[in-house]
């Protein structure tokens, strides 16, 4: 009766230890913190004359294990998915800016769309003397104003 007594001792104070780190958590670490509860209440409820056979505690140890495992590996990936996006993220950015700067000198056709008329575009050719980043995304100079570089549509060499 004494090992009962101390298993539901050691329930307790891990329940109390994962209910403490669910205060500073969410997600996963809800599902291991209600299955420790039912855990420990199945213990204090079960019939002192049949105890709960050890091929289910361990069972159950088994699931709260792997349920851990899969918390952290979930965990993990979120981790490196975030990470991989901020990789991407760069890349564009550094895509744009070389694509930009590697239009300086060279003549190129812009499309500027016309709200008066959309099915007539406005077209201007020039040389790119200038490369901007100001408003956040590539900006050439062509004929002293600056357009972005979604508008070109063809680039040459002098």
């Amino acid at each position: 009766m004494s090992t009962v007594s101390s298993q539901i001792t050691a329930m307790r104070n891990e329940t109390t230890q994962v209910q403490s780190e669910q205060a500073r958590t969410t997600g996963m670490k809800n599902d291991s913190n209600v299955f420790l509860t039912l855990m420990l209440k199945q213990l204090e409820n079960q019939d002192p004359t049949e105890p709960t056979d050890n091929t289910q505690w361990l069972s159950q140890l088994a699931q709260y294990s792997s349920l851990e495992q899969m918390s952290q590996m979930n965990s993990g990936l979120e981790n490196c998915a975030k990470y991989i996006n901020a990789m991407y993220d760069d890349m564009m950015i550094n895509s744009e800016i070389s694509q930009t700067l590697s239009m300086i000198g060279k003549d190129v056709t812009l499309q500027i769309p016309n709200e008066a008329d959309p099915k007539n575009p406005t077209k201007i050719t020039g040389k790119v003397t200038e490369a901007s980043f100001e408003s956040g995304s590539g900006q050439i100079k062509v004929n002293d104003k600056y357009y972005s570089i979604e508008n070109v549509i063809s680039i040459r060499d002098n």
